[in-house]
């Protein structure tokens, strides 16, 4: 698959399309299935709370994987990613509500390299919050 982002069309300063991601339980729940991650502070909010949490939290690799969309719906190919890493600051907190959680993502070109890569930092809030930093990601472009 070829990156539909094409480098020269790309400066420093470009932004990535925002976008939002709902988070109920059920997600929760779905991710823990496939990644083998039942840590019950996940999806059991006596135990959360016991453990000073403020609720069910989401997984951070969930969150994680979540924010990279971003990038990889921009660039249309997701093996054009060649490098993606954050630091976990503040949990995203999933209450059953009906509602759950909402993350919001936005991204921007910060530089540009050799052989087509650009470095994309993203933003990460759920709530007022800042969920991720250096949350960043090398991206080789067509």
């Amino acid at each position: 698959m070829t990156p539909q982002v094409r480098y020269a069309d790309v400066e420093v300063g470009t932004e990535l399309p925002a976008q939002t991601f709902p988070i109920e339980r059920a997600d929760l729940v779905m991710y823990a299935g496939a990644s083998g991650d039942f840590n019950v502070i996940h999806w059991n909010e006596r135990v959360a709370t016991s453990v000073g949490l403020p609720d069910v939290i989401a997984h951070g690799m969930f969150t994680m994987a979540q924010a990279g969309r971003v990038i990889t719906d921009w660039v249309g190919d997701p093996g054009a990613v060649l490098e993606y890493g954050v630091r976990f600051t503040r949990p995203v907190v999933v209450p059953d509500d009906g509602r759950g959680a909402l993350l919001a993502v936005s991204g921007v070109v910060t530089a540009k390299g050799d052989d087509n890569v650009v470095v994309v930092e993203l933003t990460a809030r759920s709530g007022e919050a800042k969920v991720l930093a250096k949350s960043r990601a090398r991206v080789r472009l067509g």
